[in-house]
Order: C-alpha cells, then sequence, then structure tokens
C-alpha cells in the first residue's frame, strides 16, 4: 500500500487560501515523484494571506516558497493545522461542494473506524487486514461511486425483508442471509458463508437458507478459523489467498477447498456486539478483492447491522403499537356491546316483567326503539296472515316530551303497499335518507296530520323464520340512520320478536285460562251437592250407636246409598270430637261436613267397583281400625287416615295406571308415577277448595298443613306399586322388634299398610260377601281388558274376560301375594288387627277349594279329550 504522502500527493484537493495567482509557467512535480503514478494538475493558489511558516525543512512551513502555489508545495501538518484553525472554511466547502452520498460514506466509514477499534490504541484511519500485514485503507477511493446503485438496491431489498419477517421466530437469520446475497452480488463475489453467533455457547454457528445448521459449529477463538477470528477480535479481514495463510490452519468455518481471495467480515450492531461473520469470496487466483469492494461489503454489514436492531425495536413497537390500537378498537367494540347488552337487558326486564297485554307490550316496544336509534317517532305494525294484511291499534302522536301512546281505532292496509307493506312482504330493511324521493312512501299521512316525514327504518320482527310485524322508525333526530343503527336496531328486532310471541301466548293463555274458570264454574256447580240433596240428608234419622258397625266382619254394603252420607257424618263427629280439648272446643261444621261429604259422593263415578260403595267401605274400615286396635295414631292422625280412604278413589275411572299410560291419557302426561293416586289427591283438595266444603277450617295452620300431608301420603300409598317397598321396610323393623311409636317413619310406614289392608278389605269379608265382590271387581277388569283388546293390546289373565275359568287360580295367587303379607304384617305390629288376617286365611281356602276342583275337572275334561281322539 503507497504512503501517506503519496496518498496526499495523489488526491485531488480543494483551493487552499494564498496570495500569488497561478503562473502561466508554473510546473508540476518532478518525474520522480510521478514515476509509478498518474501525474496530477497543477493547481494555483490565490485570494487568502499564507499561514506564516514557524518550521524548518521541507515540512516546515505551510508553502515551500513565495508567490504562486502549486500541489507539491503543501504538505499534510500545514493542511491540517491550517483546517484545525479555519472550521468554516471546511463547512463552506462541504455543504458547497460535497454531495450527500460522500457524507453518508464519511460517515458510515467514521463509524465503522469507532466500532472496529475499542481497544486503547487509537488509530488514526481505518486498517485492515492483507495476508496478515496491516495497512491502512486508502483515501483514493475514487471507484466507490461505481458500487451506489447496488447499495441503493441492496438497502431496499434488505429493509423489505426485514420488514417482512422481522417478527418471525427466524426473521433475523433470513432478514441477514437476504444481506449476504446481496453482498455477494455487490462485490461480485463467487459464493459466502453466513454464521451466526451463540452467546451461550460462545460459539458461531452456520446459517444456510435463513435456518441454523446446529452440525456445522465452532468456538470463538483466535487462530483457528477465518469466521471465528473475526467473530473474535470484530475487525475486517480480507486475503488475497487463502491457502498460502498459515494463522489459519482451518481456513475458512466451511470446507471450500477452491477458495483463493476472501473477504471475512463482522455483523455488529450498534453497542459493538457481534450478531454474526460473513464470508465472501472467489475462486480464482486472479480475482482477489480490491479495497473498493471490502469497504462496499463494511459498508452493507455496518447498514444492515444497525438496520436489524432498528427493525427489531421498531418491529416490537409497531407489534405492540398494532396490538395497542386492535385493543383499543376491541375496547371500542366491547364498550358499544356492553352498552347495547345492558339496554336490550332493561327492555328485556322491563317488556317480560309486565306482560299484561299485548298493547302494553306494544308501547314499550315502541318507546324502547326509539330511545335506541334516537327517533321522533315509532309505529309498530303486526301482520295478519289470514287477511294478509297489516294492522295497527296504537301510534305515536309526539305531542308531548314523553311519548304518548294512544289506543285508536284499528287500522288495516294491504300487506304490499307503502314502506312497512314492502318490507313485511320482502323480510327487506329499508333505511329511506328522503323520504319523499322514494316512490314507495306514502305522502297522504303526512298531508293528513301536518307531519313532515324526512327520514325512515324500517325493519321486519321474525319469531320462527315468520314476519310477525314491522317496527318502522320515522326522522333521527340528529341527521340520518346509519349502519350502526340499523345493527344495533337488527338485534333489538329480534326481542322485540319473543317479547310480542310471549304476548301472544300469554293472551291465549289468558284467554284459556279464562274459559278454563268458566268450564271449572260449570263442572263446579253440577259437582257440587244441590241444595235439595242437602235438606234431604238433614232429614234423615241418624243412628243410634255406630258400635253395631265397628266390627271386622261387618258389610258395609248392605247400608243403603241414602243412608250412607249419615253414617259419614256421625263417623266424622267421632273423629273430630276426639280432637277438642273441652265440650265448647268444637273443631267441625255440620254443614261443611255435610256438603263436603255430599260432593265426594257425586264426584265418584259409575264404575263397577272403584265407586262411591267402594269408598264407603273402605272409610268403613279405617273407622273400624281405628275404634278397634290398639294404636297410637293421634286425633289429627285419625281423622287424615278417614278422610284419605273416604276419598281415595275420586273420579276413578275404572283402569289401571298401567292402561293410563298405555293409551296416552293427558292424565298420565301430568303425572309419570301414580297416575290415578295423584290425581285422587288432587281432586280432594278441589273440593276442600270449594265455598262451604273446608271441613279443616277450624283447626290451626300447624295443624292444616299436616293433615293435608297426612292425605297426601295415605292416598299416594294405595298404590300397589308403593306397598311393596313400604312393607319390605317395616318388615324389616318389625322383624328385629324395632318398631317404635315415637319414631314419625314407623308411624308412616303403618300408616302405609294400614291404607292397603283397607282398600283389600273385601279379601277379609265373610265369605258370601268376598264371592259376591270379587265378581264385581272383575267386571271392572273385564271392561278393561275389552277395551284393551279394541286397541291392540293384549291384556293381563286376570284382565281377560276368556279366562274366567282362571279365577280361583288368580284369586289365589292374588291373596297370596299382596293381601296375606299385608295382614299379615298388620298383625305382627298390630295384633288386635288379626281379625283381618283370619278372614283372609278363611277366603284363601275357599279359593283353594275351587282352584283344586278347577283344575281336576280341567285333567279330566283334558283326559276324556284324549280318550275321545284316540276312539
Amino acid at each position: 500500500m503507497s504512503s501517506p504522502t503519496r496518498q496526499m500527493n495523489t488526491r485531488r484537493l480543494p483551493p487552499l487560501p494564498g496570495k500569488g495567482k497561478r503562473g502561466a509557467g508554473s510546473k508540476g512535480p518532478s518525474s520522480s515523484h510521478t514515476k509509478s503514478y498518474h501525474k496530477v494538475p497543477d493547481m494555483i493558489i490565490t485570494g487568502f494571506s499564507p499561514i506564516p511558516s514557524h518550521h524548518h525543512g521541507n515540512n516546515s512551513s505551510f508553502f515551500n516558497h513565495d508567490g504562486p502555489l502549486s500541489i507539491h508545495d503543501l504538505n499534510r501538518e500545514a493542511l491540517i493545522q491550517y483546517l484545525n484553525h479555519n472550521p468554516e472554511f471546511l463547512d463552506t466547502y462541504v455543504l458547497t461542494h460535497v454531495n450527500e452520498q460522500q457524507i453518508e460514506n464519511w460517515y458510515l466509514r467514521k463509524t465503522s473506524h469507532l466500532s472496529h477499534h475499542t481497544t486503547d490504541r487509537q488509530k488514526t484511519s481505518e486498517q485492515f487486514k492483507l495476508n496478515g500485514d496491516s495497512h491502512h485503507i486508502s483515501d483514493n477511493f475514487t471507484h466507490f461511486s461505481k458500487f451506489t446503485s447496488q447499495i441503493h438496491t441492496t438497502k431496499g431489498r434488505v429493509a423489505h425483508v426485514l420488514s417482512k419477517e422481522i417478527n418471525h421466530p427466524s426473521g433475523r437469520h433470513i432478514a441477514l442471509s437476504e444481506l449476504a446475497s446481496c453482498v455477494v452480488k455487490a462485490v461480485h463475489a463467487e459464493g459466502c458463508n453466513l454464521y451466526a453467533t451463540d452467546a451461550a455457547t460462545q460459539e458461531i454457528v452456520l446459517i444456510r437458507g435463513g435456518k441454523i445448521v446446529n452440525e456445522n459449529r465452532e468456538k470463538i477463538c483466535d487462530r483457528v478459523s477465518i469466521a471465528a477470528q473475526v467473530a473474535y477480535s470484530k475487525e475486517t479481514t480480507r486475503l488475497r489467498d487463502v491457502t498460502v495463510d498459515h494463522r489459519f490452519p482451518n481456513g475458512l468455518g466451511v470446507a471450500c477447498n477452491r477458495s483463493f481471495s476472501v473477504i471475512v467480515l463482522p455483523i455488529m450492531d450498534e453497542d459493538g456486539n457481534v450478531l454474526g461473520v460473513l464470508e465472501v469470496y472467489r475462486n480464482s487466483r486472479f480475482g482477489q478483492f480490491s479495497e473498493g469492494e471490502e469497504e462496499v461489503a463494511s459498508f452493507l454489514l455496518l447498514w444492515s447491522g444497525i438496520m436489524v436492531d432498528y427493525a427489531e425495536v421498531t418491529g416490537t413497537i409497531l407489534a405492540w403499537g398494532g396490538l395497542l390500537l386492535q385493543y383499543a378498537e376491541i375496547h371500542s367494540n366491547m364498550t358499544k356491546q356492553r352498552k347495547l347488552h345492558e339496554f336490550l337487558l332493561t327492555v328485556t326486564k322491563s317488556i317480560f316483567q309486565d306482560i299484561v297485554s299485548m298493547d302494553t307490550v306494544i308501547m314499550k316496544i315502541m318507546n324502547f326503539a326509539k330511545a335506541l336509534v334516537s327517533a321522533d317517532r315509532a309505529s309498530l305494525f303486526m301482520v295478519d296472515t289470514k287477511s294478509n294484511e297489516l294492522y295497527a291499534r296504537i301510534f305515536d302522536t309526539g305531542t308531548t316530551e314523553e311519548t304518548i301512546h294512544v289506543p285508536q281505532k284499528e287500522i288495516r292496509f294491504p300487506i304490499d303497499k307503502g314502506v312497512a307493506g314492502h318490507v313485511a312482504s320482502s323480510g327487506q330493511i329499508l333505511n329511506i335518507p328522503d323520504a319523499y324521493s322514494d316512490r314507495r312512501f306514502n305522502r297522504d299521512v303526512d298531508l293528513q296530520t301536518g307531519y313532515h316525514t324526512k327520514t325512515i327504518l324500517c325493519m321486519p320482527i321474525y319469531i320462527r323464520g315468520n314476519i310477525i310485524g314491522v317496527v318502522q322508525m320515522v326522522n333521527k333526530l340528529d341527521g340520518i340512520f346509519s349502519r350502526t343503527d340499523e345493527e344495533a336496531f337488527e338485534t333489538f328486532a329480534v326481542y322485540c320478536g319473543l317479547a310480542l310471541h310471549h304476548a301472544k301466548l300469554y293472551e291465549k293463555i289468558r284467554r284459556s285460562e279464562q274459559k278454563y274458570r268458566v268450564a271449572i264454574e260449570v263442572l263446579s256447580y253440577h259437582n257440587q251437592c244441590t241444595d235439595e240433596e242437602l235438606k234431604q240428608l238433614r232429614s234423615l234419622q241418624h243412628p243410634e250407636k255406630l258400635e253395631a258397625i265397628t266390627s271386622y266382619e261387618y258389610s258395609p254394603w248392605e247400608i243403603s246409598d241414602v243412608q250412607k252420607p249419615i253414617f259419614v257424618l256421625d263417623m266424622f263427629k267421632e273423629l273430630f270430637t276426639s280432637m277438642s280439648c273441652s265440650s265448647n272446643d268444637q273443631r267441625f261444621d255440620i254443614s261443611d261436613l255435610s256438603r263436603f261429604t255430599l260432593t265426594v259422593r257425586k264426584n265418584y263415578r259409575h264404575v263397577p267397583y272403584h265407586n262411591w260403595v267402594h269408598a264407603f267401605s273402605v272409610a268403613h274400615s279405617m273407622y273400624t281400625v281405628i275404634k278397634r286396635s290398639n294404636h297410637q295414631f293421634t286425633s289429627t292422625e285419625c281423622l287424615a287416615l278417614f278422610v284419605a280412604c273416604l276419598c281415595h278413589d275420586l273420579d276413578h275411572r275404572g283402569k289401571t295406571n298401567a292402561f293410563m299410560v298405555k293409551s296416552a291419557s293427558p292424565l298420565a302426561a301430568i303425572y309419570s308415577t301414580s297416575t290415578m293416586e295423584h290425581h285422587h289427591f288432587n281432586q280432594t283438595v278441589a273440593i276442600l277448595q270449594h265455598e262451604g266444603h273446608n271441613i279443616f277450617k277450624h283447626l290451626t295452620s300447624e295443624e292444616y298443613k299436616q293433615v293435608l300431608g297426612d292425605i297426601k301420603h295415605c292416598i299416594l300409598a294405595t298404590d300397589l306399586a308403593l306397598f311393596f317397598p313400604n312393607r319390605a321396610r317395616l318388615k324389616e323393623i318389625a322383624d328385629k322388634d324395632e318398631f317404635s311409636w315415637s319414631i314419625q317413619e314407623h308411624r308412616r310406614l303403618l300408616m302405609a299398610i294400614f291404607m292397603t289392608g283397607c282398600d283389600l278389605c273385601a279379601m277379609h269379608k265373610p265369605w258370601e260377601i268376598q264371592l259376591n265382590l270379587v265378581y264385581v271387581i272383575m267386571e271392572e277388569f273385564w271392561q278393561q281388558g275389552d277395551e284393551e283388546k279394541s286397541q291392540g293390546f293384549k291384556p293381563m289373565p286376570m284382565m281377560d274376560r276368556d279366562k274366567q275359568n282362571e279365577l280361583p287360580q288368580l284369586e289365589v295367587g292374588f291373596i297370596l301375594g299382596i293381601c296375606l303379607p299385608c295382614y299379615e304384617l298388620l298383625a305382627q305390629v298390630i295384633p288386635s288387627t288379626k281379625p283381618m288376617l283370619d278372614g283372609t286365611i278363611a277366603n284363601l281356602k275357599q279359593w283353594q277349594v275351587m282352584a283344586d276342583k278347577n283344575k281336576e275337572e280341567a285333567l279330566e275334561a283334558a283326559k276324556h279329550e284324549n280318550n275321545t281322539e284316540k276312539a
């Protein structure tokens, strides 16, 4: 490399101050000085006073002689001294004669110089390594300008990649790969190797295709490979022939046997940290890299290092900025949605909590609709699908500050007329900014009312996909209706549809309820006892004593239907009297008892068995148990047991629960379990609610609550499906001798078993009575069997009229499976009820005899039929 003095002599310099003018005979430098260099034209410096010299020798003065001066009369020290004392001259010259590109180049070289030389030894000029020798970079870099277009192209490409890929996990590597490719093209290299630094392991790792190749790793250290050396020293190295330099035994970081000339450059950020290393190489011995090419590569890497940092910071800022903008938009939308939801919640609460009538709902919808979109007036038209018309009865007059909706005479018009008609027929939302310019607008209304319509927002109201109405907003208070108004009102219209639909349902239910009340009133009138019946009952003579009928063998069927109510009244009196604390404490009203008894009788249907006669017999049986057995039931419990027996089959239809479910009876839809038993209890409560029928009105509220609860429990216990678990639980307690009257569960279990025993009282009556009653029961069963057959069902054997001959065997099975277990358990818990067990056992023997006889007859018939076939 040339010396600094020679560099100065070959550089074109700006004019410097001097007194002399250029002479015509000025000569250039001697031939000895220009032998190996291009000749530089002479330059005459005039117009300024010379700086006095204080030195001696060739370099001791600013000028070598008086008079006109040439470029060869200058020396380096004098020039530097002059510029230091005259900085304004340098400023003027740079601003006037130096272009921006040159200033940028100077800045980048200065920055590179400072970042690459961080040791205590300060250097006056940038250095590079050439085959191991340190040299100054020549200031004669006149050919740098030829790379300008390539540099700008490269900067654009790298900036594009950075902006695109910097947020990618491998964005930095992708950008550096693009930079390496650009450097190769800019310096006309034949290839390159790119490395990234791993700060954690202090290694360099090869990057290929923007991805790390972990197999190619090398420690950052001195004098191993060129790449590791550059990463270690942070200095650019340029070698003319890598094959002859013994300082780097590993050569390039990646083996490349054909490489000769190479430039290895550190890629550094603005803090002096090495981001990576770039090796660019040529494979020809005669294609060494020049100083200018090294400077181009350094320039690009320095710029790109700054850009990577900037892009990362900018990318982060932009990412956060983007997120902030996105979150701000989300927050704004959420705020709008929250306000809309609060509004809709208010609408929902207001409308659905106060559905009094359709008119009320319509008025509220119109008020809320106006508030939602800031409209001046509102209208709501309902669709009449039968006449294909729109109709309305309520209109917004807008006569006061508060909206007034005045019910008027209903108006109707075809569904395809006007703006509302178009929306109702097409389902299209209409937002009309100028009503008078729309042909669908009917101006007659404005002419009649004197109101001027400007803007209209009209929207259909759907329910289940069908248009049921149209809401029309008129004249937005602050401009025209916007798209936001449409979206908000579209959501609001959904709630309007639901509200109107429920209002219609409410009106239907209310009308149905009124019809139901009328029907109940009519039925109650016909199902309550009449005054004539009550008068007849009062005229009857009461039995002298009830002891005669309190026998387990007594047949209540002998009492006539006319006399049965008077016996019931007497039994009621006995039970209520036992509840009185004194003679003056009367706990019943005889008129209420009479009406109740007669109405209960009237509400039993005329079916073969489960009728009023059966109810009386069961109530009589319970009264007998209460009077004859040594129980510890309270007087309230005894009253509940008696009432439950009297009402346990109210409105019985002569069909079992299984048949009600199988035939899809409405009762089965209401009560999924114990269908008829629940119905019997509800009928009991219905009768008690009739005026003049509340026989418990003199009880305390606690007694009233207890007696109703016990009645329900006892009536439901007559379902044989519940008998088996009740019996199993009580049997377990009795077998362990743990039954206690002080335990409520034990008492209620015993009450349930007593209900079953009394319901089956016909099974323990004397044989003749029992036999007649069985055929009455079977007639009801057979009628159900006949109906099941007509519906295509196969009845049970007990209900199949075609199997009448099997009746004795069926009765034996019924007694053994239900009756005997029931009465045996009652006798075990309360021994005084043993007559019920004894009567059942006696009847079982009779049925067994009949069953055996039928069996013998069946065998004889089969034998006879067999002999006949043989004969």
